[in-house]
């Protein structure tokens, strides 16, 4: 058991100083899941409130990622995706050496005139509409929420989104002549928090982009990602 001084220097100051020491020293490496709040506060022998304000503080600062439902991880690697080239997510996950899978949250028809408008499709037509949540070794990184041309694609809906991911399949039927996005930061909405395992407060990278092929508005995609352990990267 580690004793905690009472004075001059706060608890859970001292505990952030062991923590960082830690992380320092190697003993605790990057990417390498640190000890729960139950089990620091057993070792200190103080609140868990104590602890939660020394994590929460070290997050802050960037030293750690807290994933919820996982644990919390020391920093070291970000997630990223490169902006020059429109790659497939799972190829990127695996050229790192790691593991994609995905979860499909919707796949349907819809007439969302906010999408039709996008996709620049009349007004009485309808597109296609997915929900991906990607995963790095069980760590989810991005939210992928689709509208697709159904003229460009019609075979969308029928494919596994579990062994090719969208950009794979549209790529493979229509390959894309050009692209335009934006990124920005949001705060994500509850759900949105919730599959992707964020603390409450954490901001989002948010991606919105629109493709195009055969001279068409080809599908309009906004990918949200975990701004606290993602990163975009690019050269040219």
């Amino acid at each position: 058991m580690v004793t905690i001084a009472q004075k001059p220097v706060p608890a859970y100051v001292q505990i952030k100083e062991y923590v960082r020491k830690q992380i320092e020293s190697g003993a605790w490496a990057a990417g390498s899941m640190i000890p729960s709040e139950h089990d620091l506060v057993k070792q200190f022998s103080v609140s868990r409130m104590t602890v939660h304000r020394a994590l929460r503080e070290l997050t802050g600062d960037q030293l750690l990622t807290r994933v919820q439902g996982a644990g919390t991880f020391v920093n070291g690697k970000k997630y990223q995706s490169t902006l020059i080239q429109i790659k497939s997510i799972a190829h990127e996950i695996e050229s790192r050496g790691d593991v994609h899978t995905s979860e499909i949250l919707v796949l349907e028809r819809t007439t969302d005139p906010k999408a039709l408008t996008a996709l620049e499709l009349p007004a009485d037509s309808y597109a296609f509409h997915s929900r991906i949540v990607h995963f790095e070794n069980t760590v989810p990184i991005q939210l992928e929420d689709r509208f697709v041309n159904p003229h460009l694609y019609p075979a969308y809906l029928g494919q596994d989104f579990n062994a090719i991911t969208p950009n794979e399949y549209m790529t493979r039927e229509a390959p894309l002549q050009r692209a335009e996005y934006v990124i920005t930061a949001h705060m994500p909405d509850a759900s949105t928090r919730q599959r992707l395992r964020m603390e409450s407060g954490d901001p989002c990278l948010v991606l919105h982009r629109r493709t195009w092929a055969h001279d068409q508005v080809a599908t309009d995609v906004t990918l949200w990602h975990p701004g606290s352990r993602f990163q975009f990267s690019g050269a040219f």
